[in-house]
């Protein structure tokens, strides 16, 4: 619980500090006068004050907002210094910001995984790399490290052979030959069958083979993978769309759960699982939805065509809509939350 609890900060604040970060730069950099930097929602838990601009962190990790003056145009109090009398150009970079920070987030943390900790791909010699605790591997004795030389007699070479000579054998007991520390051992071990794979498993993972890239490698695999992300999470969200089936979603306790479940497995997975969260954060953030930002920005676009903004009863009932499906989507969120989490399905 508490690895789970901390994993969940670590990850939820790292998002959002540079997604804020986005908002709040940008603002300075436009000329815009910002009042509070603000790191989760509630009672202030730290708070001070340098120049113009006091930061707080508060009590609720999952969100945080930045207090740019003149955000309502009926406010002058901030003068020319105001969000509102900046140029919608201005407006748009600060809005479209922090998305672009989430976006931009995963290349610097692969960059990171790449450079220091190296790349691993899957080896193809039928070695555990891990065995899985409780799992039917586990059971039956087998240890991470273990070489399978055979199973049922049947030689094995290759991961391939492994998985083939278990594949459909759920239920069924096989005799594992395996060569550990110098001595062959054997081992009775029982698969189970896996209905979401749709084949028998014992619970192993192969051993990985690691290299080291450099700098400029580093990078572009980098890149490539943000990208390769990307593509793969604009489709996944366009068949939500287009099916209208949201049974992949999770909220904040889905997310929490998944973060202690790969905080189990090492920070550098944290790492990978921050990385694609940004991502996901940053994409949906960009959803043409006026409680968002990508919503925020449209109406932005919208202003630039008219050449003033929409008046206040048509900016009232666009935000009240974007707000309340926002609510929607967020209670569907807690629904699958409450439902992979508390019966597992």
């Amino acid at each position: 619980m508490v690895l789970t609890i901390a994993a969940a900060i670590f990850v939820f604040g790292l998002l959002v500090l540079v997604h804020e970060l986005g908002h709040f730069i940008t603002a300075k950099l436009t000329g815009m006068r910002v009042d509070e930097f603000a790191i989760g929602f509630g009672p202030k838990l730290v708070s001070f004050k340098h120049g113009e601009t006091a930061y707080s962190i508060r009590a609720v990790p999952l969100g945080g907002f930045n207090d740019i003056a003149g955000m309502d145009p009926e406010d002058k109090d901030a003068g020319d210094r105001g969000y509102s009398a900046k140029p919608v150009l201005s407006r748009m970079i600060v809005i479209i910001a922090g998305s672009a920070m989430n976006l931009i987030l995963p290349i610097f943390l692969f960059f990171g995984i790449y450079f220091f900790s190296g790349v691993a791909t899957p080896s193809t010699e039928p070695v555990l790399g891990r065995v899985i605790e409780g799992e039917a591997a586990d059971k039956a004795g087998l240890q991470d490290g273990d070489r399978i030389l055979a199973i049922d007699g049947k030689p094995v070479e290759t991961w391939t052979d492994l998985l083939a000579a278990i594949r459909d054998k759920g239920g069924e007991t096989l005799s594992f030959r395996v060569a550990r520390g110098g001595e062959e051992v054997e081992a009775q071990v029982t698969p189970v069958y896996d209905a979401q794979q749709k084949r028998a498993m014992v619970g192993v993972m192969g051993a990985t083979e690691t290299r080291h890239p450099g700098f400029a490698e580093s990078v572009q695999l980098a890149v490539t993978r943000t990208a390769a992300i990307l593509y793969a999470m604009a489709e996944a969200l366009y068949k939500i769309l287009l099916e209208l089936s949201g049974a992949e979603l999770a909220g904040p306790l889905g997310v929490a759960q998944m973060a202690g479940e790969v905080a189990q497995m090492g920070f550098v997975p944290l790492l990978n699982f921050a990385a694609f969260l940004s991502l996901n954060l940053g994409l949906v953030n960009l959803f043409p939805i006026p409680a968002l930002d990508g919503g925020h920005f449209l109406l932005l676009c919208v202003e630039a065509v008219r050449g003033k903004p929409l008046g206040p009863k048509a900016f009232g009932y666009v935000q009240r809509v974007g707000i309340a499906l926002l609510l929607l989507l967020m209670l569907f969120a807690t629904k699958n939350d409450i439902m992979r989490v508390f019966f597992g399905s």
